[in-house]
């Protein structure tokens, strides 16, 4: 009898010690932004409009949680309906046949006061590849209604040639009308799921 309540004592402190946390992608309050530079001189900003994820979190410091997100393609909008239609375009994201993008986290790991490295499988187009996105926990808080929140802030760089998004018209002083190199920026803000 003594083996059994031991036995189950020792399963319930498994069970807590390793129980883990959902945190649902708060769509309106998040924002998937990237910047490219435009004729060598200047920079544009583009962001897309539908994104969804979750963030599963095993400690309270966030240390070693998993975090996933899809973008739909469609959604991007760069204030230019002619530049968003060819970003669309085979050129670039090729949308009606790869609609989404997504990023699919392998580690993550506390580096400093609220500061993480996280690693992940970046997906565009048909190319999978590796990231590191340098991440900032904003905090966490309950709001108003009573829902728990926690918010980062990360951000990457990709070559945008990696993952097929081919266009590349040149400057007459040399140069690419759109850079190779392309900053993603988050800002990422998620619910506690309730049970």
């Amino acid at each position: 009898m003594k083996s059994l309540v031991l036995s189950l004592l020792l399963a319930a402190g498994f069970t807590t010690a390793n129980a883990q946390t959902t945190w649902n992608m708060d769509a309106s309050h998040t924002n998937v932004g990237f910047t490219v530079t435009h004729l060598v001189i200047a920079e544009v900003d583009g962001r897309f409009g539908k994104v969804d994820g979750k963030l599963v979190s095993k400690n309270d410091d966030f240390s070693d949680s998993y975090v996933e997100a899809t973008v739909q393609i469609a959604s991007i909008n760069t204030d230019n309906e002619r530049r968003d239609g060819h970003l669309k375009g085979d050129e670039f994201f090729s949308a009606e046949k790869f609609p989404t993008m997504t990023f699919k986290s392998k580690s993550f790991k506390k580096v400093g006061d609220k500061k993480y490295k996280v690693v992940g499988d970046l997906t565009i187009r048909d190319v999978t590849k590796e990231v590191t996105l340098d991440a900032k926990l904003g905090g966490t808080v309950t709001d108003p209604y009573g829902n728990q929140k926690v918010a980062f802030k990360a951000s990457t760089e990709i070559n945008r040639f990696d993952y097929n998004l081919k266009w590349d018209a040149a400057v007459e002083s040399g140069g690419l009308v759109v850079g190779e190199i392309v900053t993603i920026k988050l800002n990422v803000e998620f619910n506690k799921e309730k049970k």
